[in-house]
């Protein structure tokens, strides 16, 4: 889908006509489930680019608020929601812009501080009532959902000798078969679902905000705990696991989400972005060298 910036002005401009005036350009890293763009110096407007990120619009309008009230950190704030026209089919959203840089840019003063901080949001997060809040399921790709939900594509990685996985295939398949063997046995609580360094931001080197809540679910918190190996290392991952009261059952799940992760990353990129693809082999031999 060709979504550019003559289509966001005509949508603008017919949508939302008071805000015509202000200038359009795209986002340098917009992301994947979205394309998002500048509008002015204050706000974005955010697309989904695919069928399967359409509901996600609806989603945040819906709990961001409720859990902006409970939260300490600003998250996503939308302002508008637009209509499909101009052949776009989706509904979209108009948001305030949070200042800072993502995680992966922007220079953290201390990591360890850091990781502290992104822990306390998280259990600020969990702590929320969440009994209306919706299960995992296709909406959210199953974050806080059953992790054996994509033992297939993990088998399937496993078994392809052409991809360079840079680690011991069986010490592999033993971490994830451990994962698999543990459930989440207490009530759901709220997920993120996409707790990565490009979500969140940074400025004056503290975390400032945690954007993007598309695959937001109620369910089982360790999808929300992979920033232990795409992340942290050292004493830094130490203190953010130090910071969870979670027995190893929750961390050996959170442990396997990183590793599907991973995995399907080197499959998708090998061959097409090798800066992705080694990004996915750290995270690989995070995980192996890890023996929590």
């Amino acid at each position: 889908m060709n979504i550019n910036t003559e289509l966001v002005n005509m949508l603008i401009s017919s949508q939302f006509p008071a805000y015509a005036h202000l200038p359009i350009r795209p986002v340098a890293k917009s992301g994947h489930d979205n394309r998002t763009f500048h509008l002015g110096n204050q706000l974005s407007v955010r697309l989904p680019s695919a069928e399967g990120y359409a509901a996600q619009v609806t989603k945040e309008s819906k709990w961001l608020p409720y859990l902006q009230q409970q939260l300490s950190l600003p998250i996503t704030q939308q302002m508008a929601i637009g209509k499909p026209e101009f052949g776009y089919p989706f509904a979209w959203s108009i948001c305030h812009w949070l200042p800072g840089k993502t995680a992966s840019e922007g220079p953290i003063a201390d990591l360890n501080q850091f990781a502290s901080d992104l822990a306390d949001f998280l259990i600020a997060l969990q702590k929320i009532d969440c009994q209306e809040g919706p299960p995992a399921g296709l909406h959210n790709y199953y974050r806080g959902g059953d992790l054996a939900t994509y033992h297939h594509d993990v088998a399937r990685v496993l078994a392809n000798q052409d991809l360079n996985l840079q680690g011991d295939r069986q010490v592999l398949a033993t971490i994830w078969q451990t994962a698999l063997e543990t459930h989440w046995s207490s009530p759901p609580v709220w997920v993120h679902g996409d707790v990565a360094p490009t979500n969140m931001l940074v400025r004056d080197g503290r975390l400032s905000a945690v954007i993007d809540y598309g695959v937001l679910g109620t369910g089982d918190p360790s999808c929300d705990l992979v920033m232990a190996w795409t992340f942290f290392e050292g004493q830094s991952q130490q203190t953010f696991k130090n910071c969870f009261s979670y027995s190893v059952d929750v961390w050996q799940r959170a442990k396997g989400w990183a590793l599907w992760k991973a995995l399907i990353t080197v499959e998708e990129w090998q061959h097409k972005d090798h800066s992705r693809y080694l990004e996915a082999v750290a995270v690989i031999q995070q995980v192996l060298a890890d023996n929590a």
